[in-house]
């Protein structure tokens, strides 16, 4: 099993759930956050004074994922969440150790 960490732009969240979605992912945990990479912020005007944002909206979309489907889902998350544009995001993976269900008790694949 693998733990799957996507930080995209807040508009394609939707996106990204419904394509999850129709490979069979049943659940993921989103956060809003805000961070920066090498986009650096951006610059606002609020009444007239011009200030920087150093920290973008971003949301960060958490998922454990079998091994057979790990290859799926990250092309599926990079495809649909990118824009062509400076802070698309990015995707993190991760050994995952384990995983139970806690309503059953379950564990490993078979709780996700």
């Amino acid at each position: 099993m693998k733990f799957v960490i996507a930080i995209t732009k807040p508009f394609k969240l939707d996106e990204v759930r419904e394509a999850l979605g129709a490979l069979g992912i049943q659940g993921m945990t989103v956060t809003e956050v805000k961070g920066f990479g090498r986009q650096k912020g951006q610059t606002e005007v609020y009444r007239g004074a011009e200030y920087v944002v150093n920290f973008l909206p971003k949301v960060k979309i958490e998922l454990a994922v079998p091994d057979n489907l790990l290859d799926q889902v990250v092309e599926t998350i990079q495809s649909t969440a990118q824009t062509g544009k400076i802070g698309d995001g990015k995707i993190f993976v991760f050994d995952l150790g384990e995983a139970v269900r806690i309503r059953t008790g379950e564990r490993g694949e078979e709780a996700l």
